[in-house]
C-alpha cells in the first residue's frame, strides 16, 4: 500500500497538470485556444473524487481482504501459467462488494483467478452502449452541442459507470480503474500522441493529383508498412498526403474509408509490431514471424478491398468529370522534415524493445507495470518532443497541424475505456462470467474467427484476443505449462490461432473504435475538409456491405 506521504503529492501533481492545459498551445506560430475551460474543470473534479479520494480511504481503511486481492490479482495477471481447466466454485450473483472481495481472494487461494468480472452482471454495461450511442448519435442529432461539449460527455459516461461502482466494490473498483488507466489507457495515448506529432513533421511537397492508380498505390504501400511500422504509425505518416492528393476531387469519403479499412487495420496482420493483439501474443510465447502463416488471409482481404477500391475510384473519378487544377509548372515531389523518420523509428524500436527485455516492476498506485513498459512511454514521450524542437514551423503549417485530433481521442477514449471496464472483466471472467454461453460455444476455427472478432469490432481487442487465445489453450492443453502449450498451439492447432489472429486484426476495422487509428484518421480527415459518416453509417454504409463479404469469402476459403 502507498503511504499517506506520497498520496499527499498527487492531488499536487494532478492541479499543475490541469493548470498547464488551461494555457494556450502553441503550434506553428499560432496560439491555438483549446476550447472548454470549464470541461475542464469538470473533469478536474472528476479526477479528484474518482481517484484522490477513494486511494485515500482505500489506504487508511482497506481491509485485509482488499489488500490480498491487489497483491493477488496483479500476481495473476502477470502469471504465465495456464488457467486450470476447471476454476473455483461459482461466486454467487446477488453478493455485495466485500462478499465479492472474499469470494474472488478465495478463487484466487484456489485453482481461479480474482475477477470481478463473475459477479458483475450484463447491464453494468450500460455506460459503455451509451457512450457508443452518444459517439454515434449527438453529432447527427446536436452537431454544435458535441463539438463542444463531447468531452463533457466522455466525463459523464465515465462517471455514470465509475461512481456506482466504487459504491459496490470499494478498493477493488478503484483498482480496475486505475489499472485501466495506468496499463492501459495512458499508454495508448501516448503511442497515438508520439505517433501524431513525430508524423506531422513529415510534409510531402510537390504536385500530386489524386487518380485511381495512385490512389491504389498509396494504399497499397499503406497496407505494407502498416505490419512493419504499426496500423498507426503508416496511418498518420500518410493520411496528410493522402487527403490532399485528394482535395480536388468531389467524392472522397469512401477512399478514407477503405484507408481505414487497409492501413489502419488489416495491413497490421504480419508482424507483432503490426497490431496491439498479435503483440499481445507475442509476449505470451508466439514466435515473431509465426504471423506471417495469416499471409495468404491478409492478401485475401487486402487484394479484394483494393479491386473493389479501384473499381469505385475509377467509377466516381470518370462520373465527376473533375481535372486536377493546374497550377502551371509540376512541382517535383519532395519529402522535408525526413529527420522525423529517425524519432519514428525510435517509437517502433521502443515498443519492440518493451517486449523483448525484462527489467522487473514497478509499483504506481498500487498497479504494478512493467519497469520497461514505463520506459518505453518516456522514450516516447521524449522522441515527440525532439521531434517539435527539431522541425521547422513552416513544415506542420504545410501539413495543416493542430492539436484538435489527438485532443478529441483522448477526451472521448478515457470514457470508453472506463466504461468499457465491466465488459472486458465479463469477458475475462469466461465461463464463469455472464457471457460463459458465449464462450462456451466456441470450439470450432469458424467460432474463433467471428466471435473473437464480432467483439473487437467494439471492445478493446488485445484483452479479446488473449481471452480467447487462453480458451484455446484451456480446451487443447489443459493443465500444460503455458511455454510448452503455445509452441503446440502454433503448430497442432494452428489454425485456431489463425483464426484468433485474423478476427482481432480484420474486425478492428468494423467500427470507429475497432482500432486506434482509425477515430484519429476519421478527425484528420474532417479537419481537412471531408465528410465522414457517422457512427453507425461507417458500419451500415461501407463495413456490412464490403468488409463482412470479404471474411465470409476467408471463412469459406481458411476456417
Amino acid at each position: 500500500m502507498l503511504a499517506h506521504r506520497k498520496l499527499s503529492l498527487v492531488p499536487i501533481h494532478i492541479f499543475l497538470l490541469t493548470r498547464n492545459l488551461n494555457h494556450c498551445l502553441i503550434i506553428s506560430g499560432r496560439r491555438l485556444t483549446v476550447k472548454g475551460g470549464h470541461m475542464k474543470r469538470v473533469i478536474f473534479v472528476l479526477v479528484l473524487y474518482l481517484i484522490i479520494v477513494p486511494i485515500k480511504w482505500t489506504t487508511a481503511h482497506a481491509s485485509g481482504t482488499e489488500a490480498d486481492f491487489f497483491k493477488h490479482a496483479d500476481h495473476a495477471q502477470n502469471s504465465r501459467c495456464l488457467p486450470a481447466p476447471v476454476l473455483a466454485a461459482a461466486v454467487p450473483a446477488a453478493v455485495d462488494g466485500e462478499s465479492a472481495a472474499h469470494a474472488a481472494v478465495e478463487a484466487d487461494h484456489g485453482h481461479g483467478h480474482a475477477n470481478l468480472g463473475e459477479v458483475l452482471p450484463l447491464w453494468s454495461c450500460i455506460p459503455f452502449v451509451g457512450m457508443l450511442l452518444s459517439i454515434a448519435l449527438f453529432p447527427l442529432l446536436a452537431p454544435e452541442f458535441w463539438h463542444h461539449h463531447f468531452g463533457k460527455v466522455s466525463a459523464f459516461w465515465a462517471a455514470t459507470l465509475a461512481v456506482p461502482f466504487l459504491a459496490a466494490f470499494k478498493g477493488l473498483a478503484l483498482y480496475e480503474i486505475l489499472h485501466i488507466i495506468l496499463a492501459d489507457y495512458v499508454p495508448f495515448i501516448i503511442l497515438l500522441w508520439s505517433l501524431y506529432t513525430v508524423s506531422g513533421g513529415i510534409l510531402l511537397r510537390g504536385t500530386l493529383r489524386g487518380t485511381p492508380i495512385l490512389n491504389t498505390g498509396i494504399l497499397l504501400i499503406g497496407t505494407l508498412l502498416a505490419s512493419w511500422m504499426g496500423t498507426t504509425g503508416a496511418a498518420m505518416l500518410l493520411i496528410r498526403p493522402f487527403l490532399r492528393a485528394n482535395a480536388h476531387r468531389k467524392n472522397r469519403t469512401f477512399m478514407v474509408v477503405f484507408f481505414i479499412f487497409l492501413v489502419a487495420n488489416v495491413g497490421g496482420s504480419l508482424t507483432p509490431l503490426g497490431d496491439p493483439p498479435l503483440f499481445l501474443g507475442f509476449l505470451h510465447g508466439v514466435s515473431f514471424f509465426w504471423t506471417l502463416k495469416i499471409l495468404p488471409h491478409m492478401l485475401v482481404v487486402s487484394i479484394l478491398l483494393l479491386v473493389i477500391y479501384f473499381l469505385l475510384d475509377t467509377y466516381h473519378y470518370r462520373k465527376e468529370g473533375v481535372k486536377a487544377p493546374d497550377d502551371g509548372v509540376k512541382e517535383p515531389l519532395k519529402l522535408v522534415g525526413t529527420h522525423n523518420f529517425i524519432f519514428l523509428a525510435g517509437i517502433v524500436g521502443s515498443v519492440l524493445m518493451s517486449g523483448i527485455v525484462d527489467w522487473g516492476e514497478v509499483t504506481t498506485l498500487g498497479i504494478h507495470r512493467a519497469l520497461q513498459d514505463w520506459v518505453r512511454d518516456g522514450l516516447l514521450i521524449h522522441m515527440g518532443i525532439l521531434s517539435m524542437l527539431t522541425t521547422s514551423i513552416t513544415i506542420r503549417e504545410g501539413n495543416d497541424f493542430t492539436w484538435f485530433p489527438i485532443l478529441e481521442v483522448a477526451y472521448l477514449f478515457i470514457g470508453i475505456f472506463i466504461t468499457m471496464i465491466p465488459c472486458l472483466l465479463i469477458l475475462k471472467a469466461g465461463p464463469k462470467g455472464e457471457l460463459a454461453f458465449l464462450i462456451q460455444g466456441v470450439s470450432r476455427p469458424v467460432h474463433y474467427f467471428w466471435v473473437t472478432g464480432a467483439l473487437s469490432a467494439f471492445l478493446d481487442n488485445a484483452p479479446t484476443y488473449l481471452t480467447f487465445f487462453n480458451t484455446a489453450l484451456g480446451s487443447f492443453f489443459a493443465g500444460m505449462p503455458e511455454a510448452e502449450a503455445v509452441p503446440l498451439l502454433m503448430t497442432e492447432k494452428a489454425v485456431y490461432l489463425q483464426a484468433i489472429s485474423t478476427g482481432a486484426v480484420f474486425f478492428g476495422a468494423i467500427s470507429y473504435i475497432g482500432n486506434a487509428p482509425n477515430f484519429m484518421v476519421r478527425s484528420i480527415a474532417e479537419e481537412a475538409g471531408t465528410p465522414m459518416p457517422s457512427f453507425f453509417g461507417y458500419i451500415l454504409r461501407f463495413s456490412l456491405l464490403f468488409l463482412i463479404p470479404s471474411f465470409v469469402i476467408v471463412t469459406l476459403l481458411f476456417f
